[in-house]
C-alpha cells in the first residue's frame, strides 16, 4: 500500500472520528442542560407549593385558635345588655379550608319557624315574624363579615411577630418539601435553611453547607410574600447529589462514548502499525538490495579467480596461483563474515546465541585490534590513536563478540569518513568509580543528524548518506553492537554532530564486580 493511500485513509478516519465524538459530546452537553433545566423547574414548582402550604398553615392557626374568642367578644359587645336575643332554630358555624379562603355557613331555618308558629299566629303576624327573622339573619351575615375582616387584620399585624421557628417549623417544612418534590418526580436527599433578606440564616438543617461553591446548586423561595420587606423570609434548599442525579440520565450514552474511544484507540494503533510495517518493508527491501551488493562483489571476484585458474599460463606460474588463492581465501572470508552477521542477529532475536564468557584484559585486546586495523586506516590516509589509561581493564566478556563490537565501530568510522579531511580515530579506556570500564571510540567523520541518533541501533536502519558507493551494509552492524553490549551487561550511547564527528561510549562492569 502506498504511503499516500495510508495518509488518505488516516485523514478520512480521523475526520470521521472527530465528527462522531463532537456529535456525541454535543448531544451529551444538550442532555445535561435539558436535564438541569427540568430539575430546576421541578424544584421551583415544589418550593412554590411549600410556600403556599406554609401560608395556609399559618392562616389555619389563627382561624382555629383565635376565632372563638374574637367571635364571642364581638357578639356580646353589640348588645346593650350583653345578652343576644335567642333565635330558635338558627345556628351558625365557621368552617376553615385551605389558604385564606373561609366560608361562613349560616343555617337559618325560616321554614321551620313558619311551621312552628303557623297554628298560633295570624298571617300578618307570621309575615312580620318572618321579616324580623330575615332582618336578624342579615345582621348575622354582616357580623360574620366584620368578624372575618378582624381575623384577617389580626393575621396581617401579628403573624410577622411570631418566632420564625413557629411560623416555619423545621419538621413540618421538611415533610412538605419532601412531599412537593415527590409530586414533581424528584426524590433526592436535601437540606435547607430559612434566612432573612440579608442571607443570614435563622436556622439550617444538618448538611447545609456554610459556603456554597456553585450558586446554581442552591434553590430559594420567598415565604409569606405579604410580609413587609424588612421582615421577609426565604427558604433555601440544597441538593448534595444534584450532579449525580443529572448525570444519571446519561448512563445510556456513556457505553456508546466508551466504545467510540476504544475504536479510536484501535484505529490509531492500527495506523501506527501500518506505518511501522511499511517502514520495516522499506528497510527489508533496502537490506536485500545491500545484501545483494555485498554478496555480489565477493562472488564475482571468486568466479573471476576460478576462471583464471582454468588458464594454463596461470597454472604454470606459482606466484600467480598463490595470488589467486589468497584472493579466493579473502573473498570467502568476507562472504562468510557477511553471512555470520545475518545469522548472529537471527540467533539473538530467537535468544539462541551462545555466549562464552571469559576473563580478558580489555586494554590488551583493544591494543591488538588497533594494530590490526591501523593498516586499513592508513590506506585512506588517516591515523588511529589509542590512549588505554584504565588501571583496571579486566572484564568478563565473550572475546569473539567483544572483538567484533570494536571492529564494527572502527569499521563504521572508516566508512563514514569525510573525503576532504584526513581520517582521525581515537580510542580510549578509563575507570569509572573503580567499578566500571569506559571505552570511547571517537572519529572526525560526517557525523549523524539528531533525528537519526535514536534509531541507529535499530535493526536494518541505516543513516541516509546519499549515493556513496562505498558506504554499503545491511543495517545490522550497530544493532549487533547494541545487542551484544546489552548481553554483556553493559550500556552504549552515542554523541554526534553533523560534519563534526561521532563518539560511541561503551560502559562495561569490571570482572571483580
Amino acid at each position: 500500500m502506498k504511503k499516500s493511500t495510508i495518509w488518505l485513509l488516516t485523514i478520512l478516519m480521523a475526520v470521521t472520528f472527530i465528527g462522531l465524538l463532537y456529535i456525541e459530546l454535543r448531544y451529551m452537553d444538550d442532555m445535561i442542560k435539558m436535564r438541569d433545566d427540568q430539575f430546576a423547574e421541578g424544584v421551583r414548582r415544589s418550593l412554590y407549593g411549600v410556600s403556599s402550604r406554609l401560608e395556609q398553615e399559618e392562616t389555619r392557626y389563627y382561624l382555629e385558635d383565635n376565632v372563638s374568642g374574637v367571635e364571642s367578644s364581638a357578639l356580646y359587645a353589640q348588645y346593650p345588655d350583653g345578652q343576644p336575643p335567642h333565635l330558635g332554630g338558627i345556628s351558625y358555624s365557621f368552617n376553615t379550608f385551605s389558604g385564606l379562603e373561609g366560608s361562613l355557613t349560616i343555617r337559618g331555618d325560616v321554614d321551620k319557624i313558619s311551621k312552628l308558629q303557623a297554628d298560633q299566629l295570624s298571617p300578618l303576624d307570621r309575615t312580620n315574624a318572618m321579616r324580623e327573622a330575615q332582618a336578624r339573619l342579615d345582621d348575622r351575615v354582616r357580623y360574620q363579615k366584620d368578624l372575618l375582616d378582624e381575623v384577617i387584620l389580626k393575621i396581617s399585624t401579628q403573624a410577622i411577630n411570631r418566632p420564625v421557628q413557629e411560623r416555619v417549623d423545621s419538621t413540618y417544612t421538611r415533610e412538605i418539601i419532601r412531599e412537593q418534590l415527590a409530586n414533581n418526580g424528584i426524590e433526592l436527599p436535601f437540606c435547607f435553611a430559612v434566612v432573612n433578606r440579608s442571607g443570614i440564616p435563622f436556622y439550617a438543617t444538618g448538611g447545609y453547607p456554610k459556603v456554597v461553591e456553585n450558586e446554581d446548586d442552591i434553590f430559594d423561595q420567598s415565604l409569606f410574600p405579604n410580609d413587609p420587606a424588612n421582615k421577609k423570609l426565604y427558604l433555601k434548599v440544597y441538593f448534595p447529589d444534584k450532579s449525580k442525579y443529572i448525570l444519571k440520565s446519561l448512563r445510556v450514552l456513556i457505553p456508546a462514548f466508551i466504545f467510540t474511544i476504544v475504536l479510536l484507540i484501535v484505529f490509531v494503533y492500527t495506523i501506527i502499525l501500518a506505518f511501522r510495517q511499511k517502514k520495516l518493508n522499506e528497510m527489508k527491501t533496502d537490506f536485500i538490495n545491500n545484501m545483494t551488493h555485498e554478496f555480489k562483489t565477493p562472488i564475482s571476484t571468486i568466479s573471476l579467480a576460478a576462471q583464471m585458474l582454468n588458464d594454463d599460463s596461470v597454472r604454470k606460474s606459482p606466484g600467480m596461483l598463490q595470488h589467486i588463492s589468497s584472493i579466493i581465501n579473502d573473498e570467502t572470508k568476507r562472504l562468510r563474515f557477511q553471512v555470520e552477521k545475518v545469522l548472529q542477529m537471527s540467533m539473538f532475536d530467537r535468544k539462541k546465541a551462545t555466549v562464552r564468557l571469559q576473563e580478558i584484559d580489555a586494554n590488551s585486546t583493544i591494543n591488538n585490534i588497533v594494530n590490526t586495523f591501523k593498516l586499513k586506516v592508513e590506506r585512506y590516509g588517516g591515523k588511529i590513536k589509542a590512549a588505554l589509561d584504565a588501571d583496571d581493564a579486566i572484564v568478563n566478556v565473550d572475546e569473539m563478540h567483544f572483538t567484533n563490537v570494536i571492529f564494527n565501530l572502527l569499521d563504521n568510522a572508516v566508512k563514514y569518513r569525510r573525503e576532504d579531511v584526513p581520517l582521525d580515530i581515537r580510542i580510549t579506556t578509563s575507570d569509572i568509580s573503580n567499578s566500571r570500564l569506559q571505552i570511547t571510540i571517537e572519529d572526525n567523520g560526517i557525523g549523524i543528524k539528531k533525528e537519526h541518533l535514536k534509531k541507529i541501533f535499530d535493526k536494518f536502519y541505516r543513516v541516509p548518506t546519499g549515493n556513496k558507493h562505498d558506504v554499503k551494509g545491511f543495517g545490522l552492524g550497530l544493532a549487533y553492537v547494541s545487542k551484544m553490549i546489552d548481553v554483556l551487561g553493559g550500556t552504549i550511547r552515542v554523541e554526534s554532530e553533523l560534519n563534526q564527528g561521532t563518539k560511541f561510549i561503551i560502559i562495561l562492569p569490571l570482572f571483580k564486580n
